[in-house]
């Protein structure tokens, strides 16, 4: 472990612009992928003999996925992933999953039931019935109802570059069954934390998950939402994954709906003079340990500044993965000195982060002051691990300053909603005046004549 000082920015609102610092880490932490490493760069230059950005690379993949079929998705995993499957073995077997299962820590597979029962039970709760309003029109009756169905086939990335998620399987797959999708496709990485890790495998055959192919990156993506030999086409592509998946589902939104472009995780701390500053560390390495990730305190008692400086530092000493969330925290981190509560609720709000944990004795009273964050966590017992594992509502959030506006993964995102309307000839005669008005002003006479007709007939 390294024992230089943890160069962490800190920020005081009475001097500092804080906003100008929180556009410089939306900007660093959003998945727009024209940026990359010099060791990117060169890898790039390797395989497809040119400086392309990601994006480029992403744009590369995908049309020859859809051009090519399953044989672009095995050339690109032997080239990027460095292992040759054929379209035979590129899919988990069955006799594969029941194994690993089979061989599972039974006291893992006791935790992986009672997490999904924890889902299921959340996930159930968020579900909407089916709306029906009916109404008298003159003589008629119109019929009006709001009809879920859910999507019939979705497809799930699950990463496994540097660490296995076998979390994401239960995040993502247990709510969409529970919206009532019968087919998922799980794509992972061919790697020892991907589609060989058996404790990802076991997860899988544990809730019912039978589809399963090892095959990672765009390719999958691609794969995916076109379709190739082996691997049929989605309606939806959910998870999570490094900036070529969030890239290529990004360029495959349109063929497909997504549910995101997640960039890297990130937390904000909010606390005030009760907060504990070595909960307050742990909680921002918890998510810098993703590498890359992003963890920030903003406070408005001045002396959790330097007490929770001085926890990082001793916990970063002992953790094995502290050098790599040292990094993140200095590329992403930052303590923040606000003026007041209500200029720390302004700032978060303006960040947007994925997680805000809210470390107050009294957390509901600062509740009523944010509007945008993906999973918030109440008091000072509530870390994030709890949402990331445990507790029912999805891991999978909005990032990158996207939860103005977007939401966490829910059941209700594998519905499909479609409303459905039923006039009488009684009521199609008692509002036909009102449409043929609405057509005439909008020049849609066939609009009118669609009505018109109808009523000719009926008075004929």
């Amino acid at each position: 472990m390294t024992s230089a000082p943890l160069n962490i920015a800190t920020i005081d609102c009475q001097r500092d612009n804080a906003r100008d610092l929180f556009r410089q880490l939306r900007d660093k932490l959003s998945p727009r992928g024209e940026v990359v490493s010099e060791a990117g760069r060169q890898r790039t230059i390797e395989l497809f003999g040119e400086p392309l950005s990601p994006r480029e690379v992403v744009r590369r993949i995908c049309d020859d996925v859809r051009r090519e079929g399953v044989s672009a998705v095995l050339r690109y995993t032997a080239r990027l992933d460095r292992r040759e499957l054929t379209a035979e073995t590129v899919r988990v077997s069955g006799d594969e999953l029941a194994a690993a299962a089979a061989e599972a820590d039974p006291e893992f597979l006791r935790t992986v039931r009672v997490i999904r029962d924890n889902i299921i039970a959340f996930q159930k709760a968020v579900l909407p019935q089916d709306a029906e309003v009916v109404r008298q029109t003159g003589a008629g009756q119109v019929r009006l109802r709001q009809r879920h169905l859910p999507m019939k086939r979705v497809g799930i990335c699950v990463p496994g570059g540097a660490a296995a998620y076998p979390s994401t399987v239960l995040m993502t797959a247990v709510p969409a069954m529970t919206a009532g999708v019968r087919e998922i496709a799980i794509v992972v990485p061919p790697t020892a934390f991907g589609g060989f890790n058996r404790d990802l495998l076991a997860t899988c055959h544990e809730i019912g998950v039978r589809e399963v192919y090892r095959v990672g990156g765009a390719q999958a993506v691609a794969a995916l939402a076109y379709g190739v030999e082996g691997i049929a086409r989605v309606d939806k592509i959910v998870g999570p994954g490094n900036l070529f998946v969030a890239l290529a589902k990004q360029h495959v939104f349109g063929d497909v709906d997504i549910d995101s472009i997640a960039g890297p995780s990130e937390v904000i701390v909010l606390a005030d003079h009760t907060a504990n500053a070595d909960f307050v560390a742990a909680d921002l390495i918890s998510q810098a340990e993703h590498s890359p990730g992003s963890g920030v305190l903003v406070t408005w008692h001045a002396p959790l500044i330097p007490a929770v400086q001085q926890a990082l530092e001793r916990q970063l000493a002992q953790l094995d993965r502290g050098d790599l969330a040292r990094q993140s925290l200095e590329d992403y981190g930052a303590l923040i000195l606000a003026r007041d509560a209500g200029e720390a609720a302004e700032l978060t709000d303006l960040l947007a982060p994925e997680h805000l944990h809210i470390s107050m004795d009294n957390p509901e009273s600062m509740l009523s002051a944010i509007q945008n964050a993906g999973a918030i966590f109440l008091g000072h017992h509530t870390p994030v691990a709890l949402g990331d594992y445990i507790a029912g509502p999805s891991h999978v959030l909005p990032t990158g300053g996207t939860a103005r506006f977007a939401n966490g993964l829910a059941a209700t995102d594998f519905l499909k909603r479609s409303s459905v309307i039923h006039y009488d000839a009684n009521a199609l005669r008692a509002e036909a005046g009102m449409v043929r008005l609405m057509a005439e002003k909008e020049g849609l006479t066939a609009h009118s004549a669609s009505v018109d007709i109808r009523l000719a007939r009926a008075e004929g």
